[in-house]
C-alpha cells in the first residue's frame, strides 16, 4: 500500500520498500505522463529529486505487463501488507477514469 496522509502509519518497515511513497504524488506524476502525454524523458529531466526520479520510474513500469512485474517480485517481504501491484492497479484505474472523463468532455 503506498502511503497517503489518511494512513502514513501502514508503512512497512523496510526503508526500500514501495510503501514509502505517496500515492497521491506518483498519480500527478501518472497524470502527466499518460493524460499529458508527457514522455518518460521529459517527466525525468524536471524530477526535482532522487524520490521524484523513483516515483517516476514506478509510473513508467506501468507500461509493464503485470504477469512480468509479478515475476520481479517487486513486493516487499511485507507483501500481506504492501503490494506493488495493488497500487499499480489503483494507478491503472485513476489513469482509465481520466481518459474516459476526458474523452467524455470532448477534451481528446
Amino acid at each position: 500500500m503506498m502511503m497517503t496522509a489518511e494512513n502514513n502509519s501502514q508503512a512497512c518497515t523496510n526503508p526500500r520498500c514501495l510503501g514509502h511513497y505517496d500515492f497521491e504524488h506518483i498519480a500527478t506524476f501518472a497524470r502527466k505522463r499518460f493524460i499529458e502525454g508527457c514522455d518518460t524523458v521529459t517527466l525525468l529531466q524536471q524530477a526535482k529529486s532522487k524520490r521524484e526520479r523513483e516515483e517516476i520510474a514506478l509510473v513508467c513500469m506501468l507500461d509493464v505487463q503485470d504477469d512480468v512485474v509479478h515475476d520481479l517480485r517487486l513486493d516487499c517481504r511485507h507483501a500481506k501488507k504492501c503490494k506493488a501491484t495493488d497500487c499499480r492497479e489503483r494507478l491503472k484505474k485513476l489513469i482509465e477514469q481520466d481518459l474516459a472523463a476526458q474523452r467524455a468532455s470532448g477534451a481528446v
